[in-house]
Order: structure tokens, then C-alpha cells, then sequence
């Protein structure tokens, strides 16, 4: 899985303006070109960033198959499919063409608040069902509920389960895996900020949300990191320090949005029951760009 290291990124999914909000498919292609020429080593298409619970089955469809067509095998896929009915998560694994797609990234269930026990079952369930290898996605702040460190060391023994990507904020959780995960099994940073800091104890690399709007930057970063020059990593990532709170200020991914249209590549919209960004955070935001 060395093609999983470095900088993945986690691809919004472009709306036309109100009052259509349709998926923008010409936006899209823009923003893989985007990304690919800017350095990242893999794209993250219909994670929790891309919007993916208000975005019908019938769009994943086609923007798997958008994506997947124009990426043409020029860095590796992989795809979300997370939710918190396992037995509808199965169902959809095994309904999706996932013809040239890495892994799956599915995220911890959410709002049900399972056991360690209950979450154990569920990714144990997936990863068997899964025709590609699953990555687990920890996002206590989204979920509720937190895969620990034991609970990712147990999981880590399936063959089908191939690494994390950890959005705990919680390093001492990070290092705890870090020291006890096999050798193969791949910690990927989920917190944009502490990219250099897992790196150093030994992350691959981040699956990022400012990578869609600074995706030279911040693949540069992450491959300094690797590369064990944390001072040139540390200077690429201070760069960022003001901007990054705005990106959640107004959730994600109203922020890194409303830099993409500033930067010309898609609009700003987002569907309920996010908004769009509001005018002070666009103004905000377009200062640090």
C-alpha cells in the first residue's frame, strides 16, 4: 500500500449556484486536473468532505464514474462508503463498481454511539465483505463516538483492514498505535494541522481538505515530513495556521469552498442543511489567499 502514502485529498464535491445546486461535473474535472498536477499522490472521491450524505445514489454513481474516467490511472482512488446501518454500508459495498478503486474509506458509524465491541463488528463485517481493502476513518467530533487505540490494534489483525486515518486530534492515541500497529498497517493523518506531528512518530501521510485549494503546498509539506526535514515541512505548514480554523468555522467544507471559488475552480455552493459561506468568512478567507 506505498501508493497510499504522502498527500491524499479529500475531493469536494462542486454544486452549480442556487437555486439548482446540481453536482458540477465540468467543476470536478477542473478540481482532479487541480490536484493531480499539483503534486497529491491519490484522490479521496465521496468521503465525509465531498458532502456525501446529501448527495443521492444516483450521483455517487456518476461521479465515481466522472472521476475514475478522467483520473485515466494517473494517481490511485479510493472511495468512501461509511454510514451507520452495517447492513445498508454491506449492501452498497457490494452493489458499487469498484473497478480500479484502491480501498475503501469508511468512516466510524455515527449517532448511534456503538460499543468498542459494537464498532469492532461492524468493520469486521465490512472488511469481509469487501472485494478491495478497507480504511478505517476515526472522527470522534463527527461521530460521537471514538475508535480507540485498542480498538484500531484489534482491528489491524484483519487482513482486509489495511490502515487508519486518524481525526482524533488525540496524539497520544496516535502514538499508542503508532507503537503497537503492524508494520503494514498505514496511520494517515485526518487533522490537516497535525500532519508533521504524526508524520515524525510514524504516519505515511494525511488525507487533507486543504489540499483541494493548495495542493502543491501542501503535498511539498507532507513529502518534506517523509523525508524526515521537518524544518522545511514546518515552514509550509505555518503558512496555514490562520487559514485553517476558517475552513471549520462554518463546517466543512463551507471554508476550503469558498477558497476554491476564490481561486476560480468551482463555486462556493453547498446543500442543505449546510450554507454557503457567508460573506465575512469569503472576505476572510480571500485576504489569506
Amino acid at each position: 500500500m506505498n501508493k497510499l502514502r504522502g498527500t491524499g485529498v479529500a475531493l469536494v464535491t462542486p454544486f452549480t449556484p442556487a437555486p439548482d445546486h446540481a453536482v458540477d461535473y465540468a467543476a470536478l474535472r477542473r478540481l482532479v486536473d487541480f490536484t493531480i498536477e499539483g503534486g497529491v499522490e491519490y484522490l479521496v472521491i465521496n468521503g465525509t468532505t465531498a458532502e456525501s450524505p446529501t448527495i443521492t445514489t444516483e450521483e455517487k454513481a456518476e461521479i465515481l464514474r466522472v472521476v475514475r474516467e478522467h483520473t485515466a490511472d494517473r494517481v490511485p482512488l479510493v472511495y468512501g462508503i461509511g454510514g451507520n446501518d452495517t447492513a445498508g454500508v454491506e449492501q452498497t459495498i457490494r452493489s458499487t463498481d469498484l473497478t480500479g478503486i484502491t480501498a475503501i474509506l469508511s468512516a466510524s458509524p455515527y449517532y448511534n454511539k456503538p460499543s468498542q465491541a459494537g464498532i469492532i463488528a461492524h468493520y469486521e463485517r465490512l472488511a469481509d465483505a469487501a472485494p478491495v481493502p478497507i480504511i478505517l476513518y476515526n472522527v470522534p467530533g463527527r461521530t460521537a463516538s471514538n475508535l480507540t487505540a485498542a480498538t484500531t490494534l484489534r482491528l489491524a489483525q484483519h487482513e482486509n483492514i489495511i490502515g487508519i486515518k486518524e481525526a482524533s486530534g488525540n496524539v497520544e492515541q496516535c502514538q499508542l498505535i503508532a507503537a503497537h500497529k503492524p508494520e503494514d498497517f498505514l496511520l494517515i493523518s485526518g487533522d490537516d494541522m497535525l500532519t508533521t506531528s504524526l508524520i515524525s512518530f510514524g504516519a505515511v501521510g494525511i488525507i487533507s481538505v486543504l489540499a483541494n485549494a493548495f495542493p502543491r503546498r501542501f503535498s511539498d509539506m507532507t513529502r518534506h515530513a517523509l523525508a524526515g526535514d521537518f524544518k522545511a515541512a514546518s515552514k509550509l505548514l505555518f503558512d496555514f495556521v490562520d487559514l485553517n480554523p476558517l475552513m471549520y468555522e462554518e463546517s466543512n467544507p463551507v471554508g476550503v469552498k469558498a477558497a476554491l471559488e476564490g481561486l476560480g475552480l468551482c463555486s462556493s455552493a453547498v446543500r442543505l442543511p449546510l450554507l454557503e459561506a457567508s460573506e465575512n468568512l469569503k472576505s476572510r478567507v480571500q485576504k489569506l489567499l
